[in-house]
């Protein structure tokens, strides 16, 4: 004992610079707080996409792995009937899928959108990455791709989805995205002709609480231990669309957005009105300037706020040391959002709750 407390007062300028490499080894690269890496965040509470995503990472998988395979599992588990497939159907009964994956590192990205008859969406993504120099697929076009790099032919339409849109019919569908058309919209199921008599449209707020389980969309961001990232979405759209809509998940800076230097952000609700906005990359650039991941989150969703105080809609961000928040605009039934985030200091999935603005 007397040997090594003589070694330790003989050198404490060593034991010092050992104890301040110890600190500086726990510290995130900018000099922040301790790293948080590596990162797994999905909005919603699906907690089998978030252990598919983090188990894919800690076997030894990149982030895009990691996304690919997390928010593959949420069209495998049809989540909350609103990813994959068997789950909102559009006004002619079909259901069609939109997905995005984006690589942080070398900015490419990978969507399809409009796709039909195949059940990876994400996987499909990836593949226009991965084998095209495009960035974005859609329609039948985009079925047919996939279908050349082997995915399978399949029925999306379930049970499920035939009894919501049967019972959408017997509502004189009801709700519906159509205005300005003759016959009433609000009344019938058309077929619509255009009409000259246009009015403003204002939408009440009994009709935004039906949509609120009607947009719902997996997005994930990945953060690896190293600090590359990637993002990405997928989603069967909204209820009772016009066929051929695409909403913003398939959007890059819409859906989600990645930037390795930055962070990442993923947006789910009401796409038509969000895609509008941006949010996803606005966030990402909020974070750049050195900007909390919660407050990117918050001013994002304030500035949609501006022009319609009613929408539904979430994001999530991250930064690059691995910290993390999300937010929400306030709405009737709607006034809390839950995601699920993984990292070592949770030790597990474990589902998240901010309170809507």
């Amino acid at each position: 004992m007397g040997r090594r407390s003589s070694v330790q007062e003989s050198c404490p300028a060593l034991l010092q610079l050992l104890l301040l490499q110890a600190v500086g080894s726990l510290a995130a690269p900018n000099g922040g707080p301790p790293s948080q890496l590596p990162l797994v965040i999905n909005t919603w509470p699906f907690r089998k996409a978030a252990e598919k995503a983090w188990s894919t990472l800690q076997a030894g998988g990149s982030e895009m792995d990691a996304v690919e395979k997390g928010c593959g599992q949420c069209e495998i588990d049809q989540c909350d009937g609103s990813v994959g497939y068997g789950g909102s159907p559009d006004e002619h009964g079909e259901t069609t899928l939109d997905a995005m994956i984006m690589d942080g590192n070398t900015m490419q990205v990978g969507a399809v959108a409009d796709l039909r008859r195949v059940k990876n969406a994400i996987g499909v993504a990836r593949k226009v990455i991965e084998h095209t120099r495009h960035t974005l697929l859609v329609g039948e076009s985009a079925s047919l791709f996939a279908e050349s790099m082997g995915f399978p032919s399949e029925d999306l339409t379930t049970q499920t989805s035939l009894s919501v849109f049967l019972k959408w019919l017997n509502r004189s569908c009801q709700p519906n995205f159509w205005k300005n058309v003759t016959p009433d919209a609000s009344k019938s199921c058309g077929p619509y002709k255009q009409t000259t008599a246009f009015s403003k449209e204002v939408w009440n707020i009994s009709e935004r609480r039906v949509e609120v389980h009607s947009h719902d969309t997996i997005g994930m961001i990945v953060i690896g231990q190293t600090g590359s990232i990637a993002a990405g979405t997928s989603t069967n759209g909204a209820d009772h669309k016009i066929q051929g809509r695409v909403g913003d998940s398939p959007i890059p800076g819409a859906g989600a957005y990645a930037d390795s230097t930055a962070g990442a952000a993923a947006a789910t609700g009401d796409g038509d009105v969000m895609m509008r906005f941006l949010p996803s990359y606005q966030a990402v650039e909020y974070m750049r300037t050195g900007m909390d991941p919660t407050q990117a989150c918050q001013k994002v969703i304030s500035r949609i706020q501006k022009y319609d105080p009613h929408f539904f809609g979430a994001v999530i961000c991250a930064n690059t040391s691995g910290s993390f928040g999300a937010a929400c605009n306030r709405i009737p039934g709607f006034t809390q959002f839950h995601f699920m985030a993984s990292n070592p200091n949770l030790r597990q999935p474990s589902e998240q709750i901010v309170d809507c603005i």
